[in-house]
């Protein structure tokens, strides 16, 4: 299910589109959904990292939800460098709809620094993300 097609569709704050995909932004969340066949490396990413850095900053901590309504491939070896692009980012789920889809998501995992990534449905993917970030903020998320 698309964030927009969703019952938390109303609280979105902004929306960006790029030739990856899409980006919905809430108060300290995003939720991103790649386009159909979409590569996504630190090049093609950086339409996306410049609005996330355009919304959120260097300080304002925000988790990260990859909505997989897709079927995308991701450079592992960039992950790295998408991580020090955004300091800010606490938190980082993906959200898997097939098994195939959390077989990747695992993959995926072992290249970054966040365990237990990978959520069967959007509202416990983003709930878990969003706790997650406020536990480690060092100030109120209001």
């Amino acid at each position: 299910m698309s964030i927009t097609e969703s019952n938390l569709a109303s609280h979105i704050i902004k929306q960006t589109q790029s030739d990856i995909g899409s980006i919905h932004f809430f108060d300290h969340m995003a939720v991103i959904e790649f386009n159909e066949g979409s590569h996504i490396d630190i090049t093609s990413a950086r339409p996306a990292l410049h609005s996330i850095i355009e919304f959120f900053g260097y300080t304002k901590p925000f988790g990260l939800v990859t909505n997989k309504v897709n079927s995308y491939s991701v450079s592992l070896l960039d992950i790295k460098d998408f991580r020090q692009a955004v300091p800010n980012l606490l938190a980082y789920g993906i959200v898997s709809y097939n098994n195939a889809g959390r077989m990747n998501a695992e993959i995926e995992s072992s290249f970054c620094e966040w365990n237990d990534i990978c959520f069967e449905n959007l509202y416990e993917g983003l709930d878990t993300v969003y706790n997650r970030v406020k536990a480690k903020a060092t100030i109120s998320l209001n």
